[in-house]
This record gives C-alpha cells, structure tokens and sequence, in this order.
C-alpha cells in the first residue's frame, strides 16, 4: 500500500501568448527519488489526487485555470480517471503509452465526455500518433529533448492538426521568444520568474512611494506620516479607498479618508496589500500577473508553514509572508533586491533571509524554491533539517497559498 503522504505535490505555471496564467502542471513526486511519480497503482493514483483536492476543491485550487495532470496506460484505461472534473483538468497522457486500438478508442470516448487531452513529449512526429488526430487538443515538446534547432520539422508536420503545441522547460525570456517566433501558444516554465537586472535603474516614483510606505509601516510610525505620504500619490489613495470599501474588508460604513481606510485595514493588512500592489502597480510590462500569483503562493506558503513553528507568534508568520512576496521583486523590477529592500529597512532576519539564504526564514524559501524547480530530493533533505514539517503539512500549505493566490490574483 503507497503512503500518498509521501508525496510532494509539484505543480509548474503554464503561459499563453499573452503571458497570461493558463493552468498548471500537478505532478506527484516522492520525497525519497527525483523523478516524476505517476504510480502503476491506479488506487494509490486516486487516492493521491483525492487527498490533494478533496479539502479544497479543484475549483478553489486551480481558480478558473486548469490542472495538467499525467497518466499512464493504465490509468488512462481506468473509470477512476472520470471521477476528475472535465470542466478543470487536462489528461496528459504520458509518452509511454502505446496507442493501441483500445488505447484510441478510450480517448475518443473521454474527447467525446468534454475532457481535454494533451500528448506529452512529442519531440518527432511520428505516424503512430496519426490514430490520435482529432482527440487531442495540446501537444508538448520538451525544448531540452528536441532542442530548440529541431522544432521546425516536427511544426511542420503538425500544422494540419487542429491542436495548441506548448514549449516545456522553457527556461529563459530568449527560448520563450523563439517559441513564440515558432507559433507554439503555450509556455511551461520559470523563465518568467528569473530576473533581469537593469544596470542603473531606479525606482519610479510611485514605487518609491510603495517601498516608502512599507518602511514607515514596518518602523511603527503615526498614522499622520502614513496619511500624507499617501496623498502623494493620488491613484494610490483612490485605490486604497476603493479596496476598504470593498466587500473583502468587510466595513460596515463608507470609508471616505485615507486615516479611516487604514484603521479599517489595521498595519498586518495595510502592510500585505502593500506588497501585494507593488507586484500590479502601473505595470503594462512583461509578466505581472504570473508573476503577482507566484509572489502570492510563496508568501502565503511561508506563513502557513512558519506558523508550525510558532502558531502564536504573529511576527514570526509576518516576517515569513514578507520574505515570501518580496523574494521576486528582483524580476519585476529589474534591479539588485538590496537595493530595493533599502528603503524599507526591513528586520534582520527578512534581510539575512531574502540576501544570504540564511535562518528559519531562509531556509523555507529555499524549501519552496526546490518545490518550484522540481528538486525532490533537495526538497526532501532540508525538509529533514526543518521538524515539525512534514510532506503532508507541506502539500496542504502549498495548496491553501496557490486557492488563495488564486483569489488574489482575481481581484487585483
């Protein structure tokens, strides 16, 4: 009998042309291996995904995007796959299936049931896929199997298919590029969330003005010093009011002034929608939105996760929210994270976190970052150096961050 505790939920964002969110990748790897894990027990299968969803739901999880989610023969065979929601996933079947009769056949039946297939790996046409022409709706080609110089044939030879052909392991802005040059529509990859450091850059105003808030919040100043450095900038002060009369604080009354809006809000949440906004603020540019969702996931991740260690300490989940949001702001800015973090003055252990990898705080960001980049094995290493943790409390966090992310990415 498998231990579904045993394994770490990965999952990896999905792009369209556009660089918008369209879904992700949900795969199940052990703790103990390096590998991808999709298991010949159709039950210990099942049993994983429902254990995954089941809580939360796939809707809260996966907000209007789709799951990804890869199957072998014998799962693809199985009734147990139309237990999954068509509305939210797309079966990937997996490149070592052999598309056989009765193979054909199931797949044309779930086409029919309003499932979305993917084909995984297709990294050469071949005639053997010619049955499956009309059931599938995505093709994948990993660009680190075909190499970005061999695309052009097997494009070629699936134009003629009515399907989206998706880049996996695209891992820097210049292969996405190529991509996008080749017709592909998806992009799989963190090639979004590595930064580019603009040599000399500075910080615009309003995001001196966001960088400027945070300091003053994080150093207990009066709420007059906030309220004026707030009417600098009037397209934040009409954001902020419209967030505190919005359902999501729950105020009972009109906040008409920039002081009520933050006692509504109370510092904690003045201080994480802060971080939140810098991450939408006056970006027209490359990639906020992803972008936003991964800050997001992190920052919840790392304060679920802290709390193991010390569920009464507000500061200590505080600080892990922060090191979270703030691990990226190097790519949406495009400048050194020192920098950016020096107007802030942040406490020593979010600075020694998000710099040296140091500490507690350091040491979870560096758990999701494995997590993130498929590192099973490095994730399961440290995740011994960090008692009380486990695989399964992990998983849950990780779900709750990405169900939240998602609501936050909605309403921004």
């Amino acid at each position: 009998m498998v231990n579904t505790s045993e394994f770490f939920i990965g999952r990896q964002t999905i792009l369209d042309r556009n660089q918008d969110l369209a879904g992700f990748e949900l795969l199940f790897r052990s703790s103990q291996k390096n590998s991808a894990e999709f298991f010949d027990d159709v039950t210990a299968t099942a049993s994983v995904i429902n254990h995954a969803f089941n809580e939360l739901g796939f809707k809260t999880v996966l907000g209007k995007h789709r799951g990804f989610i890869n199957v072998n023969t014998q799962m693809l065979m199985d009734d147990t796959i139309e237990l999954l929601p068509r509305e939210q996933v797309v079966i990937e079947l997996l490149e070592t299936i052999e598309f056989n009769d009765a193979v054909v056949e199931r797949c044309k039946y779930l086409k029919s049931q309003g499932y979305m297939l993917a084909l995984d790996d297709v990294n050469r046409y071949s005639d053997r896929l010619e049955p499956l022409r009309g059931c599938i709706d995505i093709i994948k080609i990993d660009l680190k199997l075909s190499g970005i110089g061999n695309l052009n044939e097997t494009i070629a030879h699936l134009r003629s298919w009515p399907v989206k052909l998706l880049a996996e392991k695209v891992d820097t802005p210049e292969e996405a590029q190529q991509c996008m040059d080749a017709g592909f529509h998806l992009f799989q990859g963190y090639y979004f969330a590595k930064p580019i450091i603009v040599t000399g850059k500075r910080l615009s105003h309003s995001e001196l003005v966001l960088m400027q808030l945070l300091g003053l919040i994080m150093s207990d100043a009066d709420n007059e010093h906030i309220v004026q450095l707030f009417k600098q900038n009037a397209g934040l002060t009409f954001n902020l009011l419209r967030f505190a009369n919005s359902a999501a604080t729950g105020a009972h009354r009109r906040i008409t002034s920039v002081g009520d809006a933050i006692t509504v809000f109370g510092r904690r949440q003045l201080q994480r929608w802060l971080q939140l906004l810098v991450y939408t603020n006056d970006r027209k540019g490359a990639f906020p939105d992803p972008l936003l969702q991964l800050a997001a996931t992190r920052g919840k991740c790392m304060e679920l996760l802290a709390q193991s260690f010390d569920d009464s300490s507000a500061e200590l989940k505080d600080h892990a929210f922060m090191v979270g949001i703030m691990s990226l702001m190097d790519t949406l800015l495009g400048m050194p994270l020192a920098e950016i973090i020096s107007p802030i003055n942040p406490p020593a252990e979010v600075r020694d976190a998000l710099l040296a990898g140091t500490g507690l705080l350091g040491k979870l960001l560096l758990l999701i970052k494995h997590l993130e980049q498929y590192d099973m094995d490095a994730a399961g290493a440290l995740l011994e150096e960090l008692s009380p943790l486990s695989v399964e409390l992990v998983n849950h966090a990780e779900l709750e961050a990405l169900a939240w992310s998602n609501s936050i990415a909605q309403a921004a």
